[in-house]
């Protein structure tokens, strides 16, 4: 089977390769999107669908899939050939200085590579307590998939940082009782959303520690908490229980390719252009670091044009190019 060539290939689907991808489209390069999820969206599609997204320029409150929709139909614009449900497995740089692209089933050819793989592989961090795992996808959750699923119902959630606020808040106009549980007595997010919180019908329930864990015989859930510092203990019944105690992620993955790309506490290091050490090779997103890197989908949707004008001017030189989508004739 003939190896397809392109000029870019995109590794990972998340808002960040996604716009890449649109932009790379828009300068009529031609492109492969390779994501290993089986949708597009990333972290944000698979893990707050439902949540509201306050940090993207022009669209307040968007959920998280409307984001991913709305990149979509962007995408749409420009043709870019998607390949889901497919991990890199290596990516090789030849002698002429072209790429040479692997996965399971499939070889191809870039002329520049552009990885927007954020944090890489990510998993909950779990409540270890005895009949948590029994609990797990009953009356314990550690993701919000659909809101109405909560509609009637009294939730606790245990956590204290901004995701743990939101889905506490997202979920008080339609639970029947929202709870937080946290171990401190102030929360750790953003102080406007730590003034909404403080401001709604949400049972602060701090500064608790969960204890233990016990499914009762008419399905709901029964939390024993102990306050920190103190004797102190009590009992909280809930119909549901969200963990939110943050994730943890690697890029191990790419450490098993072939470029040897500088990185810094797990994080590719670029350049103002987005560039990594490695010439042809561009880095954008959560999984990149620089002097004043911001890791908000607002950074990542500024850090891939950059580097998608870097690369398309070090392929293309001679090539006048437009750098207002203004310019390009989209929609004519």
């Amino acid at each position: 089977m003939a190896e397809e060539k392109y000029d870019v290939t995109i590794i990972g689907g998340g808002p960040a390769g996604m716009f890449a991808a649109f932009y790379c489209g828009l300068h009529e390069l031609k492109t492969q999107l390779v994501e290993s999820l089986p949708q597009l969206g990333g972290q944000v599609a698979a893990l707050y669908p439902e949540k509201q997204v306050w940090d993207v320029a022009g669209m307040p409150g968007v959920s998280g899939q409307e984001l991913v929709d709305r990149l979509e139909q962007q995408m749409a614009v420009a043709p870019v050939d998607r390949y889901l449900n497919e991990t890199v497995e290596d990516v090789i740089k030849e002698a002429d200085g072209t790429f040479v692209i692997k996965s399971a089933n499939r070889i191809s050819r870039s002329r520049a590579v552009v990885i927007a793989l954020g944090n890489g592989a990510f998993t909950p961090r779990k409540l270890s307590l005895d009949g948590a795992d029994e609990a797990e996808g009953h009356q314990l959750h550690y993701f919000v998939n659909h809101v109405a699923d909560y509609e009637g119902q009294r939730v606790a959630v245990l956590g204290g940082g901004d995701s743990a606020i939101d889905i506490a808040l997202m979920l008080e106009p339609v639970a029947k009782e929202v709870s937080i549980v946290h171990r401190r007595d102030e929360f750790r997010g953003l102080e406007h959303t730590v003034n909404q919180l403080q401001q709604s019908r949400v049972n602060l329930v701090t500064p608790y520690l969960p204890k233990e864990i016990r499914v009762e015989a008419d399905q709901t859930v029964t939390l024993g908490l102990k306050k920190r510092r103190s004797d102190e203990e009590k009992q909280l019944n809930v119909d549901q229980l969200i963990v939110n105690y943050g994730f943890t992620s690697n890029n191990a993955a790419l450490n098993e390719w072939s470029l040897g790309l500088a990185s810094d506490h797990h994080l590719i290091k670029v350049d103002s252009t987005m560039k990594t050490n490695i010439d042809g090779v561009y880095a954008i997103g959560d999984g990149v670091t620089y002097p004043g890197k911001v890791a908000l989908i607002a950074a990542a949707f500024g850090e891939a044009p950059t580097a998608v004008t870097a690369l398309a001017k070090a392929l293309y030189p001679d090539k006048k190019m437009a750098m207002h989508s203004s310019s390009m004739g989209i929609g004519k």
